[in-house]
């Protein structure tokens, strides 16, 4: 796989080697179990899987790559190049501004860009309207492009499955830039619909089944469809695509539900299903799948505590989170600041996105198992960061760095 050129400031030599032996241990990805690191008072578990993904560090090195090679201009993201506040407030701290927010709300007026200005489209891809739009003003769009590649793989998929006629179901959070963005693609071709979770795909389930009447689909997804789509015409024949920061088990079940009322409501059988459901199990990434995988087979080692560490506003890392409260206490970080001492840190709810603080969050007994994972946007170095904050806590403990020779 290509090896990209990502800043040090994101780099940790202690993480690095790790991944690397791991990696040389386990060529076939097949042991999920995480590493340890004895740190005396501490054992720190790290996930098989974690950090930066492909499409993130491709998308990071385009990013400072065009800052290096445009001094003097003018340099614009659509939204948050990933989401992860560090990297984002680095990309500031060079003079890049954000036009729009996470959720498309526009910070700085459209009309104010011209062909002069550098214009960086973020990992998660963007509408073809906003395209459109940019490429009018003459800004060449695919210049700078750092849509991930992985979400370029669910578009063309789409587009291959619209081409045979069936109907495209997304799975995702309706605001978030990627579904979005992949909406947008999709509907280009064919009608589109977006669920965001089961509840919202039973509902669907029972458009197509005729329990609920077509009258009522625009009202009941109402700015999650394309124009003009008729539930009675448009559902007969779907296929099942997903925003890929998604948890991949959720999107399996979600097209597994759907495959199997098309198969009732038709009368279907294994061998003609693809009549009217289309096989999208390749659009799953791959990067997602493998940190999910990585957490629960983490979570078979017995343990007092996980911390997962990326951004709030990052639904993979979220995704991380709930996986990992299902079994034990869970705290979810941004950084080892939000971690102010052995009693008090600051955490973020997962699911409504507010922080609060925790106190006596740390167990008191020696050693205390720590299982530790970060989002798919999470540099490596605020991991470490994370870990020797918390091994800091104790006056005997190693610290992560004198462990490299085990790793080397």
């Amino acid at each position: 796989m290509k090896q990209f050129q990502v800043p040090n400031i994101y780099r940790s030599n202690l993480i690095s080697a790790i991944k690397q032996k791991r990696k040389q241990e386990d060529k076939l990805k097949k042991d999920f179990s995480p590493t340890l690191l004895d740190l005396g008072p501490v054992h720190i578990y790290l996930a098989r899987h974690f950090g930066f993904c492909y499409g993130v560090e491709n998308a990071i090195e385009i990013a400072f790559r065009t800052i290096e090679e445009n001094p003097g201009k003018r340099i614009f993201l659509l939204s948050e190049m990933i989401h992860n506040p560090q990297v984002n407030a680095d990309l500031q701290a060079r003079g890049v501004q954000f036009l729009q927010d996470t959720y498309g709300k526009q910070l700085i007026p459209f009309d104010t860009i011209t062909a002069d200005d550098v214009v960086l489209i973020p990992a998660f891809g963007t509408t073809l309207e906003i395209e459109k739009l940019l490429n009018e003003k003459g800004i060449p769009t695919e210049k700078y492009n750092t849509t991930c590649p992985f979400v370029e793989k669910v578009w063309n998929r789409s587009e291959q499955i619209a081409g045979k006629g069936y109907t495209i179901v997304v799975h995702g959070k309706p605001k978030h830039e990627e579904t979005r963005a992949t909406f947008s693609h999709a509907a280009s071709h064919t009608p589109t619909v977006i669920v965001n979770d089961m509840d919202d795909t039973i509902v669907l389930a029972e458009f197509i089944t005729g329990q609920r009447p077509a009258s009522t689909f625009q009202s009941v997804f109402s700015g999650r469809c394309s124009e003009g789509f008729d539930p009675e015409k448009d559902l007969q024949k779907i296929g099942v695509v997903n925003q890929t920061t998604q948890l991949a088990t959720d999107t399996q079940a979600i097209a597994d539900y759907l495959k199997a009322v098309m198969i009732k409501h038709y009368g279907l059988t294994k061998e003609n299903i693809d009549t009217r459901f289309a096989d999208t199990r390749d659009t799953l990434c791959y990067a997602t799948n493998d940190n999910q995988t990585a957490v629960t087979g983490m979570l078979d080692t017995p343990a007092d505590i996980a911390m997962v560490i990326g951004g709030y506003n990052s639904s993979n890392t979220s995704h991380l989170v709930e996986l990992c409260e299902q079994k034990m206490p869970t705290y979810f970080v941004d950084s080892a600041e939000k971690i102010i001492d052995k009693n008090q840190l600051i955490h973020c709810n997962w699911r409504t996105k507010e922080t609060s603080e925790i106190t006596n969050w740390l167990p008191a007994q020696k050693p205390v198992r720590i299982l530790v994972t970060s989002g798919a946007s999470c540099p490596d170095a605020l991991v470490e960061a994370v870990i020797s904050k918390i091994a800091g806590f104790y006056a005997d403990a190693r610290q992560p760095q004198e462990l490299m020779e085990a790793f080397a």
